[in-house]
């Protein structure tokens, strides 16, 4: 049985598995955007899984953020993303995928 997930029921899912707080509103937004478009280019439906969302995937707020958690060698932007999928945010912020 499926059920179609619209952004409301997105974040209230996160609410509901007491993790309203993984993500920011902004982050929230930019993840199920993501997952939408995976959707769509794949063909394929996604389940909602928002426990392994939130140990696959990191907000961070700028580079400098990202760097404490991987190390100095990631420069800039190009440097994360050829290591892992980066959903940007806005201009500084991103979620990357952990790894």
């Amino acid at each position: 049985m499926k059920e179609t997930i619209n952004f409301c029921r997105f974040c209230d899912r996160f609410a509901s598995m007491g993790r309203e707080d993984q993500f920011s509103y902004e982050g929230k937004k930019a993840l199920f955007d993501y997952l939408e478009e995976l959707e769509e280019a794949t063909g394929e439906e996604i389940e909602l899984d928002v426990v392994g969302l939130c140990c696959e995937y990191t907000e961070y707020a700028n580079i400098e953020e990202f760097r404490n958690d991987y190390g100095d060698e990631y420069e800039n932007m190009q440097d994360i993303v050829y290591n892992t999928t980066v959903i940007m945010i806005d201009e500084d912020s991103f979620l990357a995928r952990n790894f």
